[in-house]
């Protein structure tokens, strides 16, 4: 998990060896009034991206919020250009266009950053924000990989920055109300957690490797990731390719492995994985590029004795404990939830804003609260951002950055024993696998200087 010192950069080394013309020296945002209007800025212009505006342009409209929505970044132009247009529109106001996410760290008229890049992307985002002293809100997962899951936090902590995680479960109403529930013991003692998600993804497509497109920068999206030949399917399907995404189980499945640490106070990494999976519906039957398992089915176990499953399917299949037919999720075709065991029953949480509990051998129903459509909380978890950021205090964010380190670490776990193909062992503490120098290879990845992780924050 070491590299070498002279791939360690500073953020100012960074800045000089990327920069093009005198960088301007970046706001510290930890002196400012805390009541003066936060500006902030969203970096990635992807799917999630959405949401973090929607969520910012309800947020100027609470003048409690004192909020400005004030900048767009991308590399790639069409969709910069295109945000910046439409979002200017519904704001009401100009939005400042960024090609470069190094101009948004040195404009000293932002205050905080919002990242819905892709997975490769994250922790450096993050890292390079807290260092310019901006406050943070990244998507999940929060990191590619382990070891830079782990510098994201110390960065925050080494900053005083306020980094919060995008699992929005932490948000929402009801599932605070489940979890406090669980905790009181409504079912008991509870001995098992299993999450699942079986979403039908169809054909992922083929690499097909193509001219870069006019106004796509494809070496900074590539960015701490190899550079390889561009194609629609590096560009698009990102989520199902090792170097830059994490799979199913870190774009889904991170949502309900943290709502499972959190039922189960779970604070600390396993010490045992196992993972078995296959990808069988993309590379024989769709002859697809796509490297990650469509199939995976995760065990993992702690010290204690603690034990949690998780599956992943990516094709037809039958629901589990209701999910999908009974209890919809969001994307009502798609069987998504957890699942909790105890002495006295059992609950389940199916989506983003519901829980229900079963109680007894004849499971009768128990307290239970949903929400018509199952939204996510994406508003609320903004909110409790903004929030955090007027009070200084990490401790108030629903999902701390740690918290998404932990969460998100799970699932770099159970992707790493099914790389290596065999059961591996964990030491939580120094967060390397024990004697065990195939998996430790992935717990980090080679650096691209000079977008470089450093092991010094």
């Amino acid at each position: 998990m070491t590299h070498e010192p002279t791939r360690q950069p500073t953020r100012r080394g960074i800045l000089k060896t990327l920069a093009v013309g005198a960088a301007s020296a970046p706001a510290v945002v930890r002196g400012r009034n805390l009541n003066d209007k936060i500006r902030i800025a969203v970096v990635g212009m992807g799917g999630r991206s959405n949401a973090h505006g929607k969520s910012l342009v309800e947020l100027e409209k609470d003048s409690s919020a004192n909020v400005e929505f004030a900048g767009v970044c991308d590399c790639n132009e069409g969709p910069r250009k295109s945000a910046q247009l439409a979002w200017s529109e519904r704001a009401g106001h100009r939005i400042e266009a960024y090609d470069d996410m190094r101009r948004v760290f040195d404009d000293p008229n932002i205050d905080a950053v919002t990242f819905a890049t892709p997975n490769h992307w994250h922790s450096l985002c993050v890292i390079l924000a807290c260092q310019a002293g901006k406050d943070a809100y990244v998507e999940k997962p929060g990191s590619h990989n382990i070891f830079e899951g782990r510098k994201m936090v110390e960065a925050a902590r080494k900053y005083d920055r306020i980094v919060q995680h995008g699992t929005q479960c932490r948000s929402s109403e009801n599932i605070i109300e489940g979890i406090r529930q669980l905790h009181d013991g409504i079912i008991g003692k509870v001995y098992f957690a299993r999450g699942i998600a079986y979403k039908i993804r169809g054909n992922l497509g083929q690499h097909a490797p193509r001219p870069v497109p006019d106004g796509l920068d494809w070496n900074a999206w590539c960015g701490p990731a190899p550079v390889h030949e561009f194609s629609n399917f590096q560009l698009r399907r990102w989520h199902w390719i090792w170097d830059y995404g994490n799979g199913e189980i870190g774009n889904q499945g991170v949502h309900q492995m943290d709502i499972i640490r959190w039922g189960l106070k779970i604070d600390d990494h396993p010490n045992q994985i196992s993972s078995v999976g296959t990808n069988f519906m993309q590379q024989e039957v769709h002859d697809s590029s796509a490297q990650t398992p469509g199939v995976l089915s995760t065990s993992m176990k702690w010290d204690d004795g603690r034990m949690i499953e998780f599956a992943v399917r990516d094709w037809y299949t039958n629901a589990e404990a209701g999910f999908r037919d009974k209890y919809p999720f969001v994307q009502k075709d798609f069987p998504v939830g957890v699942i909790f065991l105890g002495s006295e029953g059992t609950m389940i949480f199916p989506d983003y804003s519901s829980y229900y509990t079963f109680l007894g051998r004849d499971r009768e129903l128990g307290p239970h609260a949903s929400e018509p459509g199952s939204p996510i909380s994406d508003l609320p978890h903004f909110q409790n951002w903004v929030s955090s950021l007027r009070s200084r205090n990490p401790e108030d964010l629903s999902a701390e950055i740690l918290q998404g380190h932990m969460s998100s670490s799970l699932c770099h776990l159970a992707n790493i024993a099914y790389r290596v193909d065999r059961t591996v062992n964990f030491d939580p503490k120094k967060e390397t696998f024990v004697d065990d120098a195939e998996a430790n290879q992935l717990v980090s990845r080679p650096p691209r200087a000079p977008f470089v992780v450093p092991e010094n924050v």
